[in-house]
C-alpha cells in the first residue's frame, strides 16, 4: 500500500466511523487511537535506542533501563 493509499483508507475509515458512532463513542476511539499511536512510538523508540546500545535490554520486564536495572 502506497502512502497516498494508506491516507485514503484511513480517511475512509474515519468517515465510516463518524457516521455510525456517537460523538461520544468517537471521542472514546479518538483516544484510544491516540494512546495506540503514542505506545507504539514509545516501543519503536526503545526498540531503536536497544538496538544502538548493547547495554539496554528492550526485551527485560524494566524495559528501556540498563541490563542492571541502574539508570545512569
Amino acid at each position: 500500500m502506497s502512502e497516498c493509499e494508506l491516507v485514503a483508507f484511513i480517511s475512509t475509515a474515519a468517515c465510516a466511523l463518524a457516521k455510525c458512532c456517537s460523538t461520544e463513542e468517537l471521542t472514546i476511539l479518538s483516544a484510544a487511537f491516540v494512546q495506540l499511536g503514542d505506545t507504539l512510538a514509545t516501543i519503536l523508540t526503545v526498540r531503536e535506542l536497544s538496538d544502538n546500545n548493547p547495554d539496554i535490554n528492550a526485551n527485560n520486564d524494566n524495559i528501556g533501563y540498563p541490563k542492571d536495572n541502574v539508570v545512569r
